[in-house]
């Protein structure tokens, strides 16, 4: 889905306002602080792979190194994400849309080993490269930028593609009370192995408890979660 298509959502009402919302404030003022710090330095020290990755996405298969997409950041403002593109280019996203929605009404879909499945595993869409990158998750890094554009933050929920927003009840859109995040609770919970509606708790309770020693006790833990893979798909 483009950026031009994340505009027809428009039509997308968000229920009144929760106990969650939040005003500008001293911690706005912090976090942001802390993203421009952040995404600069990390910027200027992963530049020398962030054309590593971009060389090898190119040499497996044709097409772009980046994956732009339309997603809905704070106050559904739509926004381009970038991320690097672990599939093969052009790619249909109808399997995870039906995916999603099948998550989103109630329908719990098992891998192989009869376990749920919160996100889509054995896609046959991923490159070899791909894989990797999401495994690592070097395919986030291109979402510093949106981190220094203002687009996203360093931590908060993850910001989802249109399609999924239609069908949210309505204590869900707490998630739009702050920019989306690279990481967060969830993130370091388990990733993947968390379940939906225990993803989207978390979301909310980071949203009540958000401050600047929050956003940088998950970025701690972080680290640790992307280096154990734990929960990668």
């Amino acid at each position: 889905m483009s950026a031009r298509a994340v505009n027809s959502t428009d039509v997308i009402q968000r229920p009144a306002k929760t106990e969650t919302a939040r005003s500008t404030s001293v911690a706005d003022v912090a976090c942001r602080a802390l993203d421009v710090v952040g995404s600069l330095i990390l910027l200027v020290i992963v530049a020398p792979l962030l054309l590593v990755i971009a060389v090898a996405i190119r040499l497996e298969s044709t097409g772009p190194a980046l994956f732009r997409q339309g997603r809905l950041g704070r106050s559904l403002t739509p926004f381009t994400v970038n991320k690097f593109r672990t599939m093969r280019a052009g790619a249909s996203q109808e399997a995870h849309r039906e995916f999603v929605l099948s998550l989103m009404s109630g329908e719990q879909p098992t891998g192989d080993d009869g376990k749920p499945l919160f996100k889509m595993a054995a896609d046959t869409r991923i490159t070899r490269v791909g894989r990797i990158l999401r495994r690592t998750s070097l395919d986030e890094l291109p979402q510093l930028w949106n981190v220094l554009r203002g687009d996203m933050s360093l931590v908060g929920p993850r910001p989802p593609i249109a399609y999924e927003v239609e069908n949210y009840p309505s204590h869900w859109f707490a998630r739009f009370d702050v920019k989306p995040g690279l990481t967060g609770l969830w993130q370091v919970k388990g990733r993947s192995q968390v379940p939906l509606e225990e993803m989207v708790a978390l979301d909310i309770e980071y949203v009540r408890r958000r401050s600047l020693w929050l956003n940088i006790w998950i970025l701690l833990c972080t680290i640790p979660a992307v280096l154990k893979m734990r929960g990668a798909v």
